[in-house]
């Protein structure tokens, strides 16, 4: 029997789970499938998010021929095979995997068959295609990125899955148990062909023990021991809502903040152990803005790239990038400055009456607005040299304020403090000048 993943394939656009900025009402793909006017298209996004789910959904909406190859293993024998499918019916839709791995002999063999509408291609790549695919193909193809699907997507084909006596699980009449489902979509991280087929296996195996326990099977009940078991992963792992889930995730903070990169690698194996890729790049996030932040701001964009990198990646690939940035955070400088700045800044305005805006920095894009004194007396900077003039921008209840306190211990923190220092103090004198001018 084939993988309950591939069974559960969508047969029409309605059934797509996830992805409803493509296929929702009077979006793109639904509109080209209901005008009848399909064109080649690449859609890009990590795996099992639904690149092949939305082919087969096209073909199955439109009724034409859908055939599968991969651009790294089939070769033009097999492209030649569906090219004369498509001559005698007169369209088939080719789901290319791997597209970004075509060569040249295949491209060339392709694109007049593009050009004619012999061949409708759908290719499927978890590249940047702006990037890894020739400008041949592009040029020929609509391009589309596929968004990771949301926990909610996830129960959604669960349950379906589940429910579906003719290609899915429903002749066993399934349970699954709360715990059991939020581990599953947990392990999954978005990665519906993971899920589904993770799901199948707990089904079937759990079943199969009742039968050997002697106990009835005509109802399957699966717990989250179960769920564990079937995934080979530990129960404990996954508290996702647990004291145990947010102890880890505070002690990989810590460790980065405390710079013992041993420890910061361990947590972070952890996190990795338990699948929950979307809990370490969020935390990671923090951490590089939070705590290293302006005493290496290079290092928080990179931990940026890195993110971005596991994210497209997913798990197990995604522990290398991740592991790259946990390291580099770890033996960087820190600084929490800017979050400083930030909770002061924000506690003077939830506490304090922070008075109005100064009239002359008030939109004055409108017609009446100097009647009212708005932007009268404003100074544009950039007349002057440096681009820089002294002038008064916080309301009057908060002149003075100041919420920035930069340490300066790291060579881009130092820099800053120097700066600030020296445009605060510029701009205090600036001001009292002005003041002591005035009539």
């Amino acid at each position: 029997m084939k993988p309950l993943a591939y069974r559960m394939r969508p047969r029409d656009l309605d059934e797509v789970v996830g992805q409803q900025h493509l296929v929702g009402p009077k979006k793109i793909i639904r509109r080209m499938v209901e005008a009848k006017r399909l064109s080649s298209m690449i859609l890009y996004g990590p795996p099992g998010i639904g690149k092949t789910s939305i082919a087969s959904a096209i073909a199955g909406s439109t009724k034409y021929a859908f055939r599968q190859l991969n651009a790294a293993t089939d070769g033009k024998k097999e492209l030649a095979q569906v090219a004369a499918e498509g001559k005698m019916s007169g369209t088939v839709i080719l789901l290319l995997d791997e597209i970004h791995r075509l060569d040249k002999v295949k491209q060339d063999f392709l694109l007049p068959l593009l050009e004619s509408g012999q061949i409708i291609l759908i290719g499927a790549t978890t590249e940047n295609p702006y990037i890894a695919i020739s400008p041949a193909i592009r040029s020929r193809c609509q391009i589309f990125q596929l968004k990771p699907l949301t926990e909610a997507d996830a129960k959604t084909a669960i349950k379906r899955a589940i429910a579906d006596e003719e290609r899915g699980l429903g002749k066993y009449h399934v349970t699954l148990t709360a715990d059991a489902l939020e581990l599953l979509v947990e392990k999954g991280n978005g990665d519906l062909r993971s899920t589904l087929n993770g799901l199948e296996l707990a089904v079937l195996s759990t079943r199969q023990e009742l039968k050997d326990e002697g106990q009835s099977a005509d109802q399957v009940t699966v717990t989250k021991e179960d769920m564990a078991e079937s995934l080979q992963m530990k129960t404990q792992a996954f508290d996702a809502s647990g004291d145990g889930h947010y102890d880890l995730v505070s002690a990989f903070q810590k460790s980065i903040r405390g710079s013992d990169t041993d420890a910061a690698l361990h947590y972070l194996a952890r996190l990795i152990e338990s699948g929950d890729l979307i809990s370490i790049c969020r935390r990671l996030l923090v951490i590089a803005y939070e705590d290293i932040g302006l005493a290496n701001p290079p290092a928080a964009e990179r931990a940026a790239a890195a993110i971005w990198s596991a994210r497209q990646l997913g798990l197990p690939e995604a522990r290398i990038p991740l592991a790259n940035a946990v390291i580099e955070l770890c033996l960087s400088p820190k600084s929490n400055s800017a979050i400083g700045a930030i909770d002061k800044a924000l506690s003077d305005v939830r506490t304090k009456r922070v008075g109005e805006i100064p009239d002359d920095l008030k939109d004055a894009h409108y017609q009446g607005a100097k009647k009212l004194g708005h932007g009268n007396g404003y100074v544009y900077p950039h007349d002057f040299p440096g681009d820089w003039v002294p002038q008064q921008y916080l309301p009057n209840n908060l002149l003075g304020a100041q919420y920035f306190a930069p340490k300066g211990e790291s060579k881009f923190e130092g820099a800053f403090k120097k700066q600030y220092l020296k445009l605060r103090h510029m701009q205090e004198a600036g001001l009292a000048k002005r003041k002591a001018d005035q009539p």
